[in-house]
């Protein structure tokens, strides 16, 4: 299942507050765009609804909606915040580490 950190977690839960719909309804979803090779271009945008098939967890407090392709290719993933050039968040997703890796150092929920 998709991990996220508590940076990521506090990003989302910001930008879900900010939505017109109420806060228990509203999430960060995850669609695929396309998908070459094993490799899925992922678009982002907040929900104020879940649609049928589609995956639901919360992690670390943080709602977030997955289409099922998206869930599938997010399944072994964690997702993170880091500054753009800018130094506005910008979401990244990277491959969850092997339990125990000291890299990890206990930040992910």
């Amino acid at each position: 299942m998709l991990e996220v950190t508590p940076m990521a977690a506090e990003v989302i839960n910001e930008l879900t507050s900010q939505s017109e719909g109420t806060t228990d309804d509203v999430g960060l979803r995850f669609a695929v765009a396309a998908d070459h090779n094993s490799q899925a271009a992922l678009e982002l945008s907040l929900a104020e609804a879940v649609d049928g098939d589609e995956v639901v967890a919360a992690p670390a407090g943080a709602k977030v909606i997955m289409e099922p392709a998206a869930a599938q290719y997010l399944e072994d993933k964690v997702l993170d915040v880091r500054q753009d050039a800018e130094g506005n968040p910008a979401f990244a997703i990277a491959r969850q580490e092997q339990e125990g890796d000291p890299s990890q150092n206990g930040q992910v929920t």
